[in-house]
Order: structure tokens, then C-alpha cells, then sequence
């Protein structure tokens, strides 16, 4: 009779102690609940896109965004990504109601166990756990903020569909270097598209949620390949790939291709153009937010050759001005290389250029050291341009030995001419004086190459399109054209002689004349 009467009270404490629990998980739920944000706001996702610029024939130009993203839909997301990131994130993603209690029990006793050690506390949040902090809430680490993290997850969970969730959060989630989402990743990392994204490469995706800079693959290489691994092995556990398969992965290196850059076209001047156009029509919002897609009118081989020419014409130029002195010094004794390194490069260097030390003179040239240690010489031929230039512009004596421009310590620009056993290598000068280039078509108007001065780099002033210049003898075609409409011929005589002209109170007279100062006469129209 003792046992049933203690039994009975047992019963009747669990009773009350449920009856509690439940109370007080209502007013949880009603006291965190009250106040959270609508979580409509997801069914009408509306991600900030990148902007993409392309050449004429296609080729990527440019880039504008304020987050690196691409949107995709969830169902042009390949399966193999999204097992990844399930395996790596939530592997009971498509049977929990928001939460894991799984997770949730096995996350408290991981973080009982580290009590007292100072490490960070084990979280077990789902995948859209995830998708209500990133969407409605912050990441303060706290108990209130775990409490509507989980409400809002329930309530989602049963508002969207499961694709929906894996949708905003593929498309959302931070994977390091400026990007977000699984499609502007795959482009960065390695340069595909999602569909042709090995095992190996949509697990190390998979991998990088956890903590995009401890994984990135440029620094941390080996703690990258262990991640990856790690999710490799989680998709084999759940069935999503096989051993074999999983094996084959884990051999293959961990080889990131960067940002494409050799796919895209050099056009500094043109892009930054076009995106103060794009800014004048549709506003910073779109340019930046807004994933246009431009096609414009650029040729990338003639902007290629629009910059050799104009390189070429402007460095010819400043030659013919003299040298102008080196770019600074350096102690050329021992340790050099080491000192070399460190020294900055100065803006305006072209790519092919490099930073060199003088290291000696001879009667047939200068030796040099470049910052990786290697050595070459710059022959006396390659210095007879750098006569001295002075302020008025003339140039000074003829350069008949090195040290006429040279000395041992100096610090200057050099490009190599001779990749063999000579190392031959001629001295280089940013230019001191500026210009700029339109290559347009004149039949429909199309800009097809741009250049607005020596670097895009050194100033981002574009001398082609924001420069305000007097016309010059520019202006002589629109004259003579009205002069040959005006009946006259090239034959026509038009008399070249003084003239004054009243320019008005205040102002001197203008007595306009040729270049050689003198007057010719009658004339003809041709002359």
C-alpha cells in the first residue's frame, strides 16, 4: 500500500514538474515571441547582386557590388553542393522542425564538458537556425538571442518549404574573400560555374561556413585540405557519395584558381567609365546592388593595341625629354637583396617592369640586383637615351659612359630585353608627361578602346574623357570643311597677313599669328 501511495506521488510530482516546465515554456515563447521581426520579408528575397561588365565578344570586364553574389535558384543548384553543405551544416536538415534536439543535447554536454576552459561555445544551430540569424537577427552570442533564434526557426520551418530555406541560405551565406553565396564562391575559388564543381571542390564550399578565413586556401592551406576532408567524409557517412568516391576525393590536391583574372579584360579606364555612366542612369542602388548585366562596345585586341601604341608614344616622348634622376637609394653592400625586397614599388610601374639596384659600374654598362637576388646588366647602349634633363627643358651632354646617369646604390626601373645567359635588361622612367586615347568606329559612333593616361594606378583622372583641352588644330577641319561648303577649293587664295583684333573693354588687343611667326601672304587654301 506504501509502494502504490509512493508511486502515486511520484506520479503527481512528475506531473506538476511537466505541468511547470510546460508553463514556463510557454511563457518563454511568449515573452521572447512578442516582439520578433516578420519573418514575411524572406518570402520576397531580394539579395544585393553583383553588376557584371563584358567586352564586346563577351569577355568579363568588370565588376561592381557591395557583396560579391550571383543569385540561383535552388533548383539549378547542384546536388552534390547542397549535400555538402547539409552534411557539413545539418545533416537532419530535411526531418527536424527547425531545431535539432539531437544537436541541442549533444552541444549542451560539449559545452558542460569545456566549462571553465575559456573556449567558445559549441553551437547547434541548423541551417535555418542560420537563415533567421542572418535574415532578422544579429550575432551577439547570448541566451535571449538563441531563444528567438530557435522561435523563429520553428515558425519558418513551417511557413517554407525546405528548398525555400536551403535557397536563402545558399544564396546568403559569408564564404570568405568578399563573397557571398555558393555561386559567386565557386567562380571565386575556382573559377566554374556551379554545375562543374567536383566532389572535392563543392566539399571544401561545404567547409568554409565554419569559418572562412581560419580555412582559407591561400594561407592556410593544410588546415583548408583537413576541412574539406572532414566534409568528405560526413557526405560519405550519410550516403551521399561512396567510399570509392570519397577516397578519389580526398587524393585530389586542394588547387584554387583565383578570381579568373586570366579570363578578364584589362580595361581600367573604359570600366570606370561605364560605371559612372551606369551610376547617372540607374543610381549607386542598382549599379551596386542591383545585378545588372552591361555589354558594351569595347574590342579587347584593339584595346590591347590602343595601350602599346599609347605606352610606346608616350615613353618615346619623355625619352626625348632626358632622365630625370633614379626613383631613390639603397646601400648595395652585402644584404642588399634582402633590403631590395622590402623597398616599395612605386605606382605607374608597368607589368613588365621591376625594381633593380645598381650594383656596379664598368666602362660597358651597369650590373643590377633584383629583389629575388638574381642579377643582370643594363648595356651602355640601353643608357644613351638618359642625357640629363633641365628645367628648361633642353637636355644635357651626350651619355658616353654609365656613371654619366648611374651610380652604385641607385634605385630604378628596369625591363628585361634578354631572358638568356646575357640577363640583358634596359632602363625604364615613368613618364613625366600625360596624354590620352579614344578608338572609336566612325560609322556608328562605337567607343572600341579607351585609354585615359600612362596607369589607371598612378591616377584615376581620365585625360580622354574628364579632360578639358583647347581644341588646337583640331578645330581646322570643322573650318576648312565650312570653307570648302562656302564655295571654296583648295586652289582659293585667302590673303595671311597682321591683323588686330579688339577684344573688348578692359581686355589687350589680340593680334593673332603662325606658329613661325611670320605672315605669308596671299595664299592658297591648301598651304
Amino acid at each position: 500500500m506504501r509502494l502504490l501511495r509512493f508511486i502515486g506521488f511520484l506520479f503527481g510530482l512528475a506531473l506538476l514538474l511537466g505541468a511547470a516546465a510546460g508553463v514556463v515554456g510557454l511563457y518563454v515563447i511568449w515573452h521572447y515571441g512578442r516582439d520578433l521581426p516578420n519573418f514575411d520579408q524572406l518570402a520576397h528575397y531580394n539579395p544585393p547582386v553583383t553588376t557584371r561588365v563584358y567586352a564586346g565578344d563577351g569577355e568579363l570586364m568588370g565588376q561592381f557590388a557591395r557583396e560579391q553574389r550571383l543569385f540561383v535558384p535552388v533548383a539549378a543548384i547542384p546536388k552534390r553542393v547542397i549535400d555538402a553543405f547539409i552534411s557539413a551544416e545539418d545533416k537532419n536538415f530535411y526531418t527536424h522542425p527547425g531545431i535539432d534536439p539531437v544537436g541541442v543535447v549533444r552541444a549542451f554536454l560539449t559545452d558542460v564538458a569545456n566549462f571553465g576552459s575559456h573556449r567558445r561555445p559549441v553551437g547547434a544551430s541548423t541551417i535555418t537556425q542560420q537563415v533567421a540569424k542572418n535574415f532578422l537577427l544579429s550575432d551577439e552570442i547570448s541566451l535571449s538571442r538563441k531563444i528567438k533564434e530557435a522561435i523563429l526557426a520553428f515558425r519558418i520551418d513551417r511557413a517554407f518549404s525546405k528548398d525555400k530555406i536551403l535557397e536563402l541560405y545558399l544564396n546568403e551565406i559569408y564564404l570568405g574573400a568578399g563573397t557571398y553565396g555558393v555561386a559567386a564562391a565557386a567562380l571565386h575559388y575556382f573559377d566554374k560555374p556551379l554545375d562543374q564543381l567536383t566532389i572535392a571542390e563543392a566539399a571544401f564550399l561545404g567547409a568554409l561556413p565554419k569559418g572562412p578565413n581560419n580555412y582559407n586556401p591561400v594561407h592556410f592551406p593544410a588546415r583548408a585540405k583537413d576541412r574539406r576532408d572532414w566534409v568528405i567524409d560526413r557526405m560519405t557517412d550519410n550516403g551521399y557519395i561512396t567510399a570509392a568516391q570519397a577516397q578519389a576525393a580526398k587524393q585530389t590536391p586542394l588547387e584554387v584558381h583565383l578570381a579568373g583574372a586570366q579570363h578578364t579584360v584589362q580595361a581600367d579606364w573604359y570600366t570606370a567609365e561605364v560605371r559612372r555612366d551606369l551610376a547617372v542612369r540607374y543610381g549607386d542602388q542598382a549599379l551596386y546592388e542591383g545585378g545588372l548585366a552591361v555589354r558594351t562596345s569595347l574590342n579587347p585586341t584593339l584595346q590591347q593595341m590602343a595601350e602599346k601604341a599609347f605606352h610606346d608614344g608616350l615613353e618615346s616622348y619623355d625619352r626625348r625629354h632626358g632622365w630625370r634622376g633614379p626613383l631613390g637609394h639603397l646601400d648595395a653592400g652585402p644584404g642588399w637583396a634582402a633590403a631590395l625586397a622590402k623597398a616599395p614599388v612605386p605606382l605607374g610601374f608597368q607589368p613588365a617592369w621591376r625594381l633593380a639596384l645598381v650594383l656596379s659600374l664598368d666602362a660597358k654598362g651597369a650590373h643590377i640586383g633584383l629583389s629575388d637576388g638574381s642579377e643582370g646588366d643594363i648595356a651602355l647602349a640601353q643608357l644613351r637615351w638618359a642625357r640629363p634633363t633641365r628645367r628648361d627643358q633642353t637636355l644635357g651632354p651626350p651619355v658616353r659612359k654609365p656613371a654619366d646617369v648611374l651610380a652604385a646604390g641607385d634605385l630604378i626601373a628596369v625591363e628585361l630585353l634578354d631572358a638568356g645567359p646575357a640577363h640583358a635588361f634596359t632602363l625604364e622612367q615613368i613618364p613625366n608627361v600625360e596624354g590620352g586615347m579614344v578608338v572609336m568606329d566612325p560609322h556608328t559612333g562605337r567607343v572600341l578602346a579607351l585609354v585615359g593616361g600612362w596607369s589607371h594606378d598612378l591616377s584615376q583622372f581620365d585625360r580622354a574623357i574628364q579632360a578639358q583641352r583647347q581644341t588646337g588644330s583640331a578645330f581646322k577641319p570643322i573650318v576648312y570643311t565650312a570653307a570648302l561648303d562656302h564655295g571654296f577649293t583648295p586652289s582659293s587664295l585667302v590673303l595671311d597677313a597682321p591683323i588686330a583684333i579688339n577684344q573688348g573693354p578692359g581686355l589687350p588687343i589680340w593680334r593673332p599669328s603662325n606658329y613661325e611667326r611670320n605672315f605669308l601672304g596671299p595664299a592658297t587654301l591648301r598651304v
